[in-house]
């Protein structure tokens, strides 16, 4: 297949293959004369390369004259080999919580189902996340819609390709406490702050608006032991680990009335891909079933099925 592939007429099956790999069965293609436009190549050269696809079982057209030709039957993981692409990898944050081990779970088996090479990572903060992104790491990157407007605005490389809707990345969050007598952030506490993730960075802030307290900087992992060992007062803290674990701290619901309008877009899980990207946004669209991944990570959360990923 790789010498087959070393060709004029190879680049055409691959660049043929890259995009098909987001047409679906049923759905009508290019005409060759487009398909010829499109790549820069000659009509004898694309009509050559449909033929080595259809020869090779990744495709079988249905021709239906002046309505265009259409996809009969299809072979993502043949097209995929013929397309020369990697492994699609991804970053999401550490799967602490069932709901990201439901999220995790549904995007592994979108791509698991087509038989699709995938990879996925994890990683704490949303900072880091698109850093990692932007640097080359990853394909894609999950973050909360929070974190993704905050980063779009601020001119990051990045867009959002799809949105799984409330309570998908977090259910809420709370506020949380060393002292079980506190009501509310007060003058005077010491509030762990995580900086490199944003939407926790600008939840914390607007939560202590107008109240003069000691940010302490850490790792969003060690905040949980730091209320427990009392050695910061309070912070801010997603609720799905507290409820998973069955912790005894004290919470609360956010006060701020900033923070209430903004929570709704961090319960939102995205996923985002750079704006100037190799076709990975038409794949992910393809693959990644939004209705699918959300039903998954519901039945993981009702303990129905167990968490691969």
């Amino acid at each position: 297949m790789i010498k087959d592939l070393l060709t004029k007429n190879g680049i055409a099956v691959t660049l043929l293959s890259r995009e098909l790999l987001s047409i679906k069965k049923g759905e009508r293609i290019l005409t060759i004369g487009e398909y010829s436009k499109k790549f820069d190549l000659g009509r004898g050269t694309i009509q050559s390369a449909i033929k080595y696809l259809e020869d090779n079982d990744a495709i079988k057209l249905d021709p239906r004259g002046h309505l265009g030709t259409f996809v009969e039957n299809i072979n993502y993981k043949k097209l995929w080999d013929y397309a020369g692409l990697p492994i699609i990898s991804g970053v999401m944050p550490l799967p602490y919580s069932k709901r990201y081990e439901g999220l995790a779970t549904g995007i592994y088996k979108a791509f698991e189902r087509e038989n699709i090479p995938f990879n996925m990572a994890y990683m704490r903060g949303s900072e880091r996340r698109i850093d990692a992104l932007e640097n080359g790491k990853y394909d894609f990157a999950i973050l909360s819609m929070l974190a993704a407007k905050l980063n779009i605005e601020s001119g990051r490389n990045i867009k959002i390709v799809t949105d799984f809707g409330l309570n998908t990345y977090v259910g809420a969050h709370k506020i949380i406490f060393a002292e079980n007598d506190k009501e509310e952030i007060e003058n005077g506490m010491r509030v762990a702050l995580d900086p490199t993730s944003i939407d926790h960075f600008i939840l914390t802030c607007y939560e202590c608006q107008d109240k003069e307290v000691e940010f302490v900087e850490q790792s969003y992992n060690q905040i949980i032991s730091n209320i427990i060992n009392k050695s910061v007062d309070a912070a801010i803290w997603n609720y799905d680990e507290i409820e998973d674990r069955g912790l005894l701290i004290k919470n609360v619901p956010l006060k701020n009335k900033k923070t209430k309008e903004l929570n709704e877009d961090n319960t939102k899980a995205v996923l985002v891909v750079l704006k100037d990207n190799w076709g990975i946004d038409k794949i992910i669209e393809r693959f990644v079933n939004k209705k699918e991944v959300i039903d998954i990570q519901r039945k993981v959360l009702l303990n129905e099925i167990f968490p691969e990923y």
